[in-house]
């Protein structure tokens, strides 16, 4: 069972900024971040594919940076820039092991548990 160690998030004003770390005990080829708040459903931010191709939701781009920073996706950093209080959220990281689409979070086989987010007016 592959396991998924999320650090960093915590509370931020807006206009700040915060890191997001997940570690991988076994290579994925596809890393991503997911958020959700309550009553939503969990939407994806950030993808990250084997090779370095990275991809974004609308709602972050520009601001928001997803890299590798270990050999074979082991970790991989969310660098989070510019928040508004709407990026408020649990953060979640998933991996897969083959190509997945970020917006279909039921297709990654393995989650974090989740670190909060939240950005005040």
């Amino acid at each position: 069972q592959v396991q998924l160690q999320e650090s960093g998030g915590g509370s931020v004003q807006a206009g700040g900024s915060l890191r997001l770390s997940c570690t991988a005990s076994e290579y994925q080829y596809t890393m991503a971040w997911f958020r959700q708040v309550p009553g939503k459903e969990r939407e994806g931010v950030a993808v990250f594919y084997t090779g370095g191709r990275t991809y974004y939701a609308d709602s972050v781009k520009g601001r928001f940076t997803l890299s590798s920073a270990a050999e074979r996706n082991l970790v991989v950093i969310l660098e989070m820039h510019s928040l508004k209080p709407e990026d408020t959220a649990m953060y979640y990281c998933a991996a897969a092991p083959g190509w997945e689409d970020f917006s279909r979070a039921r297709s990654f086989r393995y989650w974090g548990q989740g670190t909060q987010v939240t950005v005040s007016a």
